[in-house]
């Protein structure tokens, strides 16, 4: 249910979630009412917090945020119900992928144009693109909207933790990782690889393609980058912060 106050359990993730809604809108990664972010606050990642039913990334405040329990078969029947979409999706994804603490599912541009490509994979053209190479897999198989049967079936395809985005075929992007910053990271830096590899797509001309070695070297180096995701949002949380904004209320 949605509560409000400074008091609430999780306040410094529900926070994070809250400065990852406001940035997501500001960078034209939302969808209007659509769209969920989500983060596991138990062990085995059944119980999670996220954004309430079509309440616009632009308004979302740390208060907002539902308490949901992917095992409670009441959720969709309460006052405060999630939307059934991101019910089905990320219910079946944090009852089936503990791994996944944070989820962020959006239909941004880039990443969008690229779910509906007939090759959906992102090559590593440049050092952005090579962050996810061999850590990215491609949904071929859209069944619809997200309800209960579709998000456990898109489960799935996360049994490999290494691989943390999902290019969901013909539908948008989602993201997993272990924090907020981490993953709110990730959902920035592939949309700009996914936007990079598709402006290069339209002048028509032959890509260059990093090598598989070298690729993976760059994957391995950028995942131990020192602290970058972290100090990320927080610049961010810095920046509303100047702004007066509320999204910490």
């Amino acid at each position: 249910m949605t509560t409000t106050g400074t008091n609430l359990d999780h306040w410094a993730e529900r926070v994070d979630l809250a400065a990852a809604f406001r940035w997501a809108e500001r960078l034209n990664l939302h969808e209007g009412v659509a769209n969920h972010f989500s983060f596991a606050i138990n062990d085995d990642g059944t119980q999670f917090l996220m954004n309430p039913n079509q309440m616009h990334f632009r308004r979302i405040k740390a208060s907002d945020m539902l308490m949901i329990d992917a095992n409670d078969p009441e959720t969709m029947n309460g006052p405060n119900a999630p939307d059934p979409t991101a019910w089905g999706l990320h219910g079946g994804l944090h009852r089936h992928c503990p791994h996944a603490r944070c989820a962020m599912h959006v239909h941004s541009p880039y990443a969008t144009a690229l779910a509906i490509l007939a090759d959906g994979v992102l090559p590593p053209v440049d050092q952005n693109a090579a962050t996810f190479y061999n850590r990215t897999v491609v949904d071929d198989h859209y069944g619809g909207l997200a309800f209960e049967d579709e998000g456990a079936r898109c489960a799935q395809l996360f049994d490999d933790p290494k691989k943390k985005v999902m290019v969901m075929g013909n539908h948008g992007v989602m993201v997993i990782g272990d924090t907020v910053a981490e993953t709110f990271n990730r959902l920035y830096y592939f949309e700009r690889a996914c936007m990079t590899y598709i402006l290069a797509l339209q002048t028509g001309k032959p890509l260059r393609v990093l090598s598989d070695e070298v690729a993976e070297k760059t994957a391995r180096e950028l995942e131990s980058y020192p602290e970058q995701d972290v100090r990320h949002l927080a610049e961010l949380k810095a920046i509303l912060d100047e702004e007066g904004s509320n999204y910490a209320n």
